[in-house]
């Protein structure tokens, strides 16, 4: 196993992951998006549900260790997209993608790539917390458990819980129900059993829409310190908390025949003080959407 004073090397998309991972330094202030290492590049990505289009030639990279945002308003293929970047979709009947994903250089849906295995690279938070109805302990040691690790589970359960801030809040209650903890507590314990099987990337739809304010911005604060070691892509509604967490932004939008479109990307300070597009700056400033 690798020590934390070791660098963490991700293995392929093919390769099952043990090791644990080496922090790093924080993130520099965000250079332009063409210059930075990209965890995904996405090339004329399309999607449909049957004959629904959802998603029509979506194409951008994101990079690695950096908290991109998806924002745009309802119906614009927001989780579509995000779902596409960990094969979610593909659990969906007659779901089908066109177009290229690349992750860290290997298609994802490539032949030899398996999504299960993708998937423990490519971690998960949902909009509504979803624990399981097990004590905190075995939510977070449940990943593990499967996918057989070998090493100190407690010290595991333990290290994902503190990178979730969540440690002292449960240090005493590890063999409580996951379910007799608060909203946003409920939360961060699905993150941390995301973190246990040492993804390289969390992805997170709407994770903060069924909390409040307080619990909103603890989970900031995680995002914040997370993308050190994680990228992270998050879609929100919330354009405040987009211009709060993320270093760039991609604005979807549909328009009549409901298919999504990126309208622009970049940094997210550039975007939203600046943004390239009429259509952006009318949505950020609320004149539609």
């Amino acid at each position: 196993m690798v020590t934390a004073q070791e660098p963490r090397v991700r293995p392929p998309i093919h390769t099952p992951v043990v090791a644990m991972r080496a922090p790093e330094p924080a993130a520099e202030p965000v250079p332009e998006p063409s210059t930075l290492e990209h965890a995904f590049e996405l090339r004329d990505l399309s999607a449909w549900y049957g004959s629904a289009q959802a998603l029509r030639d979506i194409t951008f990279d994101i990079p690695k260790n950096h908290v991109t945002a998806i924002i745009g308003p309802s119906g614009c293929g927001k989780s579509t997209l995000i779902r596409c970047l960990n094969r979610m979709n593909d659990l969906i009947p007659g779901f089908r993608a066109g177009g290229h994903i690349a992750y860290h250089g290997e298609d994802i849906n490539g032949p030899e790539a398996d999504p299960v295995l993708l998937r423990r690279h490519i971690g998960m938070v949902f909009q509504k917390p979803n624990p399981f109805p097990k004590s905190v302990f075995d939510n977070v040691a449940f990943g593990p458990r499967i996918n057989g690790y070998s090493g100190d589970l407690r010290a595991l359960v333990e290290e994902s819980l503190r990178r979730a801030a969540l440690w002292d809040e449960v240090r005493d209650k590890l063999g409580a129900s996951g379910l007799a903890l608060s909203g946003g507590q409920q939360q961060r314990l699905c993150i941390a059993r995301a973190l246990a099987v040492e993804p390289d990337v969390l992805l997170m739809d709407e994770p903060c829409s069924a909390l409040d304010p307080i619990a909103t911005y603890r989970i900031e604060e995680l995002i914040a310190d997370l993308k050190r070691d994680y990228s992270i892509v998050i879609v929100t509604h919330n354009m405040q908390q987009a211009s709060r967490v993320s270093d760039l932004t991609a604005f979807l939008l549909a328009g009549e025949e409901r298919m999504g479109e990126l309208v622009e990307f970049g940094a997210t300070r550039d975007l939203f003080t600046n943004p390239k597009d009429e259509r952006t700056e009318a949505y950020i400033t609320g004149r539609f959407g």
